[in-house]
């Protein structure tokens, strides 16, 4: 008898594994600069520390080109699919339908970085045309599309080579104060603001226009 059971227990199917458990925010996570999601899994998780900690392979508090170029390719590996060295069409659909979900306008991700929920009448897509789109409501740049906007020959089809160019191109944007040399403090000065709905926030009595710059990586001639 024990060996039947024996025998059942190794045909069965392995366990699925346990799903991640998100307590903090899960509505509003970081994004990097060059699109890769971070989530709170615990109240009070600092996402943008985690992709900083990372990136900063040197682990001297300060994030260099290249280690930003380095933390690119990367991620460029779990974004080619196929390992062709491009990112085609159908893996820009895989990266906003199950990397980055939280980019696409209509999702129900729609809040901006804050506290609470949307109060737009429109709760069901919560599209804001006023508002920050995309992935801009999560990380540092006006870039509501950091994956796409990559491909600066307009090929569909973004090559390693570009993808580290545009990393290369948004540490400079990033880099306010041309030290070349991004620290935690400098970065975290350019999110997006936070506010408890999605109604523009005031500064000086006037509506909030987010100053972050996005503008494309220059084609290489």
């Amino acid at each position: 008898m024990s060996i039947i059971v024996l025998l059942l227990a190794l045909a069965a199917p392995p366990a699925e594994p346990e799903p991640i458990t998100v307590v903090g925010s899960a509505w509003a996570p970081f994004i990097s600069p060059m699109g890769e999601p971070f989530r709170s899994r615990a109240a009070g998780d600092d996402t943008l520390a985690k992709w900083f900690g990372g990136a900063d392979k040197n682990a001297d508090a300060g994030l260099s080109k290249a280690e930003m170029e380095v933390d690119a390719a990367r991620f460029f590996a779990t974004l080619d699919g196929d390992g062709d060295r491009q990112i085609l069409p159908e893996e820009l659909v895989a990266y906003e339908s199950q990397i980055a979900p939280e980019i696409q306008v209509n999702s129900r991700w729609r809040d901006p970085r804050g506290e609470g929920k949307s109060t737009r009448r429109d709760r069901r897509s919560g599209y804001d045309p006023r508002g920050l789109q995309g992935a801009a409501r999560y990380t540092l740049l006006n870039i509501p599309q950091p994956v796409a906007a990559a491909d600066t020959d307009f090929n569909r089809a973004i090559t390693i080579d570009e993808f580290q160019r545009a990393a290369a191109h948004r540490f400079q944007l990033l880099d306010k104060n041309g030290d070349q040399r991004l620290d935690l403090a400098e970065l975290r000065a350019q999110l997006p603001p936070t506010r408890k709905d999605h109604r523009p926030a005031k500064l000086d009595g006037k509506d909030y226009r987010d100053p972050r710059v996005g503008t494309p990586v220059p084609v290489k001639d």
